[in-house]
């Protein structure tokens, strides 16, 4: 069961409309590494896990994402302004300006619609789990490059802290791996002495180049544990 809060998860404003970084930012909106991408993912994993703890961090985190989502539309809504003007837009996505009532649409960037496509689902935990990680990784790389792209600094705050809420993912989802690493496709790996050989295609190889391997399961430090 869900709920509409009418207050948004964090407050947004802006200093001032920009329609073109409005298109940018729709990327986090229906983008592959965007904020309904990640929803729709957690969510969608989240059925068939047995372990309650970890199938109640993927609903919470998916409906986290649901709120990230409201306030990105939310503040690409204010960056558009009050009037369709399209010659405001230099490049990118102007369905918001020709067709949607600047609407903020569940396109990209570019304007490309967003698909189910870019939902991962494979049903083994391990897996699902490794991939949200890097989901994380990547959300953060893009508010990264959008964060250098825009002077406002109420834009900045809001995703300064979108970025660090997505830090805060990735660390909650690999703790629950570390739970979990001794199951599914982590079992058994590396067993064969095919698993552990590298085959050295590119010569010559730098000094530095890699070598055979122990085939070691993916595993993670505690990140809850900072170094001293």
């Amino acid at each position: 069961m869900f709920k509409h809060e009418k207050m948004l998860f964090h407050p947004v404003r802006v200093e001032k409309p920009n329609p073109q970084y409005a298109v940018l930012l729709q990327e986090q909106l229906g983008g592959a590494n965007g904020e309904l991408k990640s929803a729709m993912q957690y969510m969608s994993q989240s059925f068939r896990i047995k372990d309650a703890a970890i199938k109640d961090l993927f609903m919470d985190i998916a409906a986290e994402e649901l709120s990230h989502m409201e306030m990105v539309a939310t503040t690409i809504n204010m960056l558009n302004g009050h009037d369709v003007d399209s010659q405001q837009v230099a490049a990118g996505e102007i369905q918001s300006h020709v067709l949607l009532g600047l609407n903020p649409g569940l396109t990209n960037a570019s304007g490309y619609s967003w698909v189910a496509d870019y939902v991962t689902v494979t049903g083994d935990l391990c897996a699902d789990l490794l991939s949200n990680i890097a989901s994380e990784q990547r959300a953060k790389v893009v508010y990264e490059y959008l964060h250098r792209q825009i002077e406002d600094k109420h834009v900045r705050e809001t995703i300064d802290f979108l970025l660090n809420r997505e830090e805060a993912h990735n660390a909650l989802f690999r703790e629950a791996f570390n739970r979990v690493q001794d199951s599914g496709s982590n079992r058994d790996f590396g067993v064969t002495e095919d698993s552990r050989l590298y085959f050295n295609l590119s010569t010559p190889s730098p000094a530095n180049g890699f070598g055979d391997t122990k085939a070691a399961p993916p595993s993670f430090n505690n990140p809850n544990t900072r170094p001293s």
